[in-house]
């Protein structure tokens, strides 16, 4: 029996690293000018796509590792100092500039699947974050879990697409700048966590 405690360190740990609060912004910016129906069918193929994506990881991911020799523990370790980079990102404000420089680099008419399934939200944190926490339960109840989690979140990115203008009016500018910190904050200790509990695995930590 998978504890609630797991499903609520997950949710926020997913949550933080997708982060809808600074991609919805970028998705507003990459459908202006487009008919509702447009941006809501552009939301849907992005979500979906992340989630295919994110789900074949969850399930193959750690199997990869273990043929390339990879263990769970080097994993977390691993992990979890991508994590902390991805927090200091946020908190200086660098991850936001970077994705905005990602969706200038390419102007296409349909931004679905690039940028915005790939690699704004199935991009590498999001990615080393689902095999992470589908690899804190064995076998399928793992990867359920770890999967529920993630299609609660892409759920909240979903519903923040469809209603991204309004939400960055209502946060506006500085909001947003705020929230991202707050968020950054959070994440920086989740990965810490991932690190210790690597380290842990190995012996190293009490």
């Amino acid at each position: 029996m998978i504890e609630l405690a797991f499903f609520i360190t997950a949710f926020t740990t997913m949550f933080v690293v997708i982060d809808p609060f600074g991609t919805t912004p970028i998705f507003v910016a990459l459908t202006q000018d487009m008919e509702a129906s447009a941006r809501r069918k552009i939301a849907i193929r992005s979500c979906l796509t992340a989630v295919f994506i994110l789900i074949a990881f969850a399930a193959f991911g750690e199997a990869v590792l273990g043929f390339v020799g990879i263990s769970m523990p080097a994993f977390r370790v691993a992990g979890g100092a991508l994590l902390f980079l991805t927090a200091l990102d946020m908190l200086f404000e660098r991850r936001t500039k970077r994705r905005e420089n990602r969706a200038e680099e390419e102007e296409r008419p349909d931004p679905s699947v690039f940028p915005l399934a790939i690699p704004l939200i199935a991009g590498p944190g999001s990615i080393a974050t689902i095999i992470l926490l589908a690899g804190q339960n064995p076998g399928i109840p793992g990867i359920a879990a770890a999967c529920a989690v993630m299609l609660a979140v892409m759920a909240v990115v979903f519903v923040f697409f469809l209603s991204g203008g309004l939400i960055a009016r209502i946060l506006g500018k500085t909001g947003l700048n705020v929230l991202t910190r707050l968020l950054g904050m959070l994440l920086a200790a989740l990965s810490v966590q991932f690190i210790l509990d690597g380290l842990k695995a190995f012996g190293f930590a009490s």
